[in-house]
């Protein structure tokens, strides 16, 4: 290892770093793309629903009923004197569901008895449709404790007090888009790094190098440690972003979120190197490495579907996959501080991970023409 040779081959690759504006568009255009759209555009908390009414029976208290449905944040309500009107609606996409209240409700309840109403939810859109499951059954259930059918029912024998932790406003941006980092280091350091050595052989350059001193190591770190410096400054942009300007909660310490940051794009920059060095060419190596890091870190690290929730084969999939880990620290270290069990877990894992890919990285790198050539 010459640290001279390191240096003008460091020096070489930022200046070419520098000149290709697609890095630039890359590491900092698309992290802030993506954040704007997971932001503004992509929002997992409890929508709100619309809601077709169909009132059969006409009590006077049943009217505060429908006060209730239509002052609800989460509901919007119309009610609907035609059924076969607000069947068409649903048909057609206006309303996402319909609660129908038959004529013997308010009856039911002056008895006492179970007094019941019909939910029609759309099916197409299986979230909402649980939601407009569950709505009129909590809107009907606050109504009735407070109208004057209670003094006909028995006392609730359990009443529960709901405390949330960690993210109290009940906002899925608050893990979102500290979870998006995996796919933004994932961009610069597996993506960029993909096509580095695959250029270099495609565009003859690679020739010209390994005819001087150059060494093996000596190219490895060559390519590591730029990308490695980009990685960290569109980190740096990205967390700026999210903790100054979309005012995201962090409750950890930035010299740890640092640190595991930079195990996770050592990994990443491990695997781009470890492809291109593998297909020498740039279309097959970008490809290669949107399947193998792009689109793991967007669908099985757990940013946007629960782990738990998937089949078996996916669950133990995921166990193999640096997004999983980073995912779990990052929105750890985000919204509950800092967690020596989650840290320990991940450092170990992506450390291990990072030295096996720097040594394949090695093995797989070759500074012989007649072994590296095309």
């Amino acid at each position: 290892m010459n640290l001279k040779i390191i240096s003008a081959l460091v020096k070489k690759e930022a200046l070419q770093i520098l000149r290709d504006p697609s890095t630039t568009i890359i590491a900092f255009v698309l992290p802030l793309m993506m954040l704007l759209l997971f932001m503004y555009g992509l929002n997992l908390d409890t929508p709100k629903v619309s809601l077709g009414l169909k009132i059969d029976d006409d009590t006077p208290q049943i009217s505060n009923l429908i006060q209730s449905f239509n002052s609800s944040k989460y509901v919007r309500a119309k009610v609907y004197e035609d059924k076969d009107l607000m069947y068409k609606d649903i048909s057609a996409s206006k309303i996402n569901g319909a609660v129908i209240i038959p004529n013997d409700f308010s009856k039911n309840l002056e008895k006492g008895d179970t007094a019941s109403m019909l939910i029609i939810t759309d099916g197409s859109y299986v979230n909402t449709a649980n939601y407009v499951q569950s709505y009129p059954v909590a809107i009907a259930n606050n109504w009735l404790s407070q109208s004057s059918y209670k003094t006909y029912l028995k006392p609730p024998v359990i009443s529960a007090n709901t405390r949330m932790w960690y993210n109290q406003d009940i906002n899925s941006h608050y893990f979102i888009l500290p979870g998006s980092f995996a796919i933004t280091l994932n961009l610069v350091g597996l993506l960029l790094t993909a096509l580095v050595i695959a250029r270099e052989w495609e565009r003859g350059t690679m020739e010209s190098l390994l005819g001087t001193r150059v060494g093996k190591l000596d190219i490895i770190l060559g390519k590591y440690i730029p990308y490695f410096i980009l990685g960290i400054l569109s980190l740096l942009f990205n967390v700026f972003l999210c903790i100054f300007v979309f005012k995201i909660p962090f409750h950890g310490s930035f010299v740890i979120l640092f640190s595991v940051s930079a195990l996770f794009l050592l990994t990443a920059i491990g695997i781009g190197l470890l492809i291109s060095t593998i297909f020498k060419n740039q279309f097959l190596a970008s490809q290669m490495s949107l399947g193998v890091g792009f689109l793991p870190a967007l669908l099985l690290s757990g940013l946007m579907f629960p782990i738990n929730s998937m089949p078996m084969f996916f669950q133990f999939l995921t166990m193999i996959l640096p997004p999983r880990y980073y995912v779990t620290f990052i929105e750890s270290e985000f919204m509950a501080g800092t967690i020596k069990n989650i840290v320990l877990i991940n450092t170990i894992y992506l450390s291990i991970l990072a030295i096996l890919l720097f040594i394949a990285v090695y093995e797989k790198t070759s500074i012989r023409l007649e072994e590296g050539g095309k």
